[in-house]
């Protein structure tokens, strides 16, 4: 079971540093950063969701590092549940492990969440480049992301062994078939059939 940090590509973050000393002193094995040129995509982030295995530790800075609100909030948690990981949030003083940050209050963790659309509001201008290069380049939405964040919940959920009727319970998809095709279009290769999904 591996610590695994992530950093964000945030140029005017100024905790940058001190915070991957931490993660280095707390055991991360491997820290994700991200390179200016993906740094807006966060392709470090979905390679990490996509690979992290069951009962690792992921280390991050703070929630509105990762995530831009309460929905995507509950994908990610979600994710973390099922493949039982571990996760710290360092400026946040929250430990699924209930090892670190005794200090926290429930209150603590509720103002996090109310103030999570305006700080990854903040963190968004740290990336966004105004000008030429931001034109043509098309910005989800957060319906749209919502939508690809249930996705990526649909294929880790299939790649850890959960049965078609978890998946599909969990997703909030309406018929299972969406399940199905969520996977095809993922190019995900089914190793069960469908009867045998429906019976478990």
């Amino acid at each position: 079971m591996a610590k695994i940090g992530y950093m964000p590509y945030l140029p005017k973050y100024a905790e940058g540093a001190a915070d991957r000393k931490w993660m280095e002193d707390f055991g991360c094995e491997n820290i994700v950063e991200e390179q200016p040129v993906e740094g807006a995509y966060r392709l470090g982030w979905d390679r990490l969701l996509a690979n992290i295995g069951k009962g690792d530790t992921l280390v991050i800075s703070k929630f509105a590092h990762v995530v831009k609100g309460a929905r995507q909030l509950s994908f990610f948690l979600e994710l973390c549940r099922i493949k039982s990981v571990r996760l710290v949030s360092l400026h946040d003083g929250i430990d699924s492990g209930n090892e670190l940050f005794p200090e926290t209050k429930v209150s603590d963790v509720l103002s996090m969440v109310a103030k999570l659309p305006e700080e990854a509001n903040a963190v968004r201008k740290m990336v966004s480049k105004p000008g030429r290069l931001t034109k043509g380049i098309k910005v989800l939405s957060q319906a749209a992301y919502g939508r690809m964040e249930r996705k990526k919940l649909v294929v880790n959920m299939y790649k850890c062994g959960y049965t078609i009727e978890d998946i599909w319970k969990s997703s909030g998809f309406r018929s299972r078939s969406s399940i199905f095709r969520v996977l095809k279009d993922a190019g995900v290769e089914l190793k069960r059939s469908r009867n045998k999904m429906k019976d478990n």
